[in-house]
């Protein structure tokens, strides 16, 4: 798995990890901080949130026109220097009011620009080091290790979010609403590691950040592709974006209507194993685990398989050493769900890389395009899970009025969200790494940064379809609120089989 892959690929991962800490400690809790600090509903709160989300995935449909003329590396530089200035602004408590609401809306949209020119870049820069032919077989398990790395970050960072909260509120005496800014200036601090990484390892991948020598060797490369490959190339491009739009839409409900559903009829309490599953530390331990026994079994000396094994009963021995030390129940803060996601995708990535190798071995591994459809259906399944969990669950609206008259309402296990996020995250690696590459590979070397771009430009759309979540969040059963999701991830999956040989032809 992360043998003889270029010195690049783990010093972009890295700049990259550093930049998605900081992103995922704001994304945790700003759905939250938009309703508590101005009082919006969850229907405008919804709106904003997708809206923001929708332009950070956007912008780097430019950031890849630019980057096509004047070089990756710039832009990249110059992205982490305008998020630093948007991640600054919004760390300032300033209040509720108009001025505040208007100065957190331009943070967004420093944090949007900052994020276009960095984002698609850097993962063209990572598919770039793959286009010498001693490393071009392994540009999929690339991208798999490099998403993993962005998840890495994201882990931590939930967990992050509610621990700096707490602490400004316990101990240095801030107000609820302001306290959520130190969560926020976690970013800015993560954005002077990840560009210091950049810099610090910059000589293992200067030679894909472009320029001038990279646009005479794009134009000498395209030459090659006749009009008719290039069309067929884009279209088959801008078929797969038009089915991750619905990905997207369903997939990051995960910060706002599965939010809710975790702020509002989510136990609100764990005991025991169950307990063990919201402390990060306990979920960091099982992830180095299952790299260890990758290891035990992979390992060709008896020294490494050695080191392996006492890694595992290490491992091991701790867990259970705090198990034994688990007594009364921890409180569940929402944001908190948010850290399942990433953490199977840490662990289960080394799983569904030696899934696909093995299937690679006996020329059964399905095509990108095919992969990405299983991902739909996968989608799907999971919001099945939450169609289960929600009977016998009141609407949003009733749950509130209970709230609001000091009563309690009727509450789902937290077992049924950790259930969904795991669902979630198979439907993500099939989909997400492998359309990543699929671009990188697929994509006319003249518009590699415009398609990575659009790329992007897909997953933004989806991301601004999220306000949906928030708008059915009401006076409709949570039940249809899922079914919503639930159909659109079928009918795009049954698409994507429809257009299938047209996809594979280009692949």
């Amino acid at each position: 798995m992360f043998e003889n892959q270029p010195k690049g690929l783990y010093a972009l991962a890295l700049a990259n990890t550093g930049e998605r800490f900081g992103y995922y400690t704001m994304i945790a809790v700003f759905a939250l901080f938009l309703r508590e600090n101005f009082g919006l509903t969850p229907g405008t709160a919804g709106v904003i949130y997708s809206t923001f989300l929708g332009l950070v995935y956007f912008m780097p449909l430019f950031g890849g026109m630019l980057a096509d003329k004047f070089g990756f590396g710039k832009m990249v530089t110059l992205g982490i220097i305008i998020m630093f200035g948007g991640y600054l602004l919004l760390s300032l408590p300033l209040g509720g009011e108009t001025f505040a609401l208007i100065v957190m809306l331009l943070a967004l949209i420093f944090i949007s620009v900052g994020t276009g020119l960095f984002k698609g870049n850097l993962q063209v820069m990572v598919g770039n080091l793959y286009d010498d032919p001693k490393y071009s077989d392994m540009r999929d398990s690339a991208f798999s290790i490099f998403y993993m790395a962005i998840n890495i970050g994201a882990l931590f960072a939930p967990t992050a979010a509610v621990k700096i909260k707490e602490y400004a509120e316990t101990s240095l005496g801030f107000s609820g609403n302001d306290a959520y800014h130190f969560s926020f200036g976690v970013a800015c601090l993560s954005l002077i590691l990840s560009i210091a990484i950049y810099y610090a390892f910059r000589s293992t991948f200067k030679h894909v950040e472009g320029g001038e020598r990279k646009k005479e060797a794009v134009v000498s490369n395209e030459e090659e592709l006749s009009p008719e490959d290039t069309k067929a190339r884009i279209v088959a491009l801008c078929l797969v974006f038009a089915v991750v739009v619905f990905f997207w839409m369903a997939f990051h409900q995960n910060g706002l209507s599965l939010t809710y559903f975790a702020n509002e009829f989510t136990q609100k309490s764990a005991e025991g194993v169950q307990s063990m599953a919201f402390d990060v530390i306990n979920l960091f331990l099982i992830i180095v685990m299952v790299y260890a026994l990758f290891s035990l079994f992979q390992s060709k000396t008896s020294k490494a398989k050695g080191i392996s094994a006492l890694v595992i009963a290490a491992v091991v021995g701790v867990l259970y050493w705090k198990y034994t030390r688990v007594s009364g129940s921890v409180d569940l803060a929402a944001p908190i769900f948010q850290q399942f996601n990433p953490f199977y995708v840490v662990a289960l990535t080394p799983v569904s890389m030696a899934i696909f190798g093995a299937l690679a071995k006996k020329g059964k591994e399905p095509s990108a395009p095919r992969k990405i459809a299983y991902g739909m259906l996968v989608a799907a399944v999971a919001f099945c899970v939450m169609i289960v969990a929600s009977q016998g669950l009141l609407t949003p609206n009733e749950q509130k009025a209970l709230a609001d008259a000091g009563q309690d309402g009727p509450l789902a296990s937290a077992n049924w969200l950790i259930g969904t996020y795991l669902i979630l995250t198979f439907a993500e690696l099939l989909l997400s790494p492998m359309g990543i590459s699929f671009v990188s590979k697929v994509a006319p070397p003249k518009y590699k940064g415009m398609m990575m771009g659009g790329w992007f430009v897909a997953t933004a759309i989806g991301n601004f379809l999220v306000a949906v979540g928030g708008l059915l969040w009401g006076d409709l059963p949570l039940t249809v609120v899922w079914a919503v999701f639930l159909v659109l991830c079928i009918l795009s999956a049954l698409f994507m089989f429809a257009m299938m040989k047209r996809l594979e032809k280009v692949s």
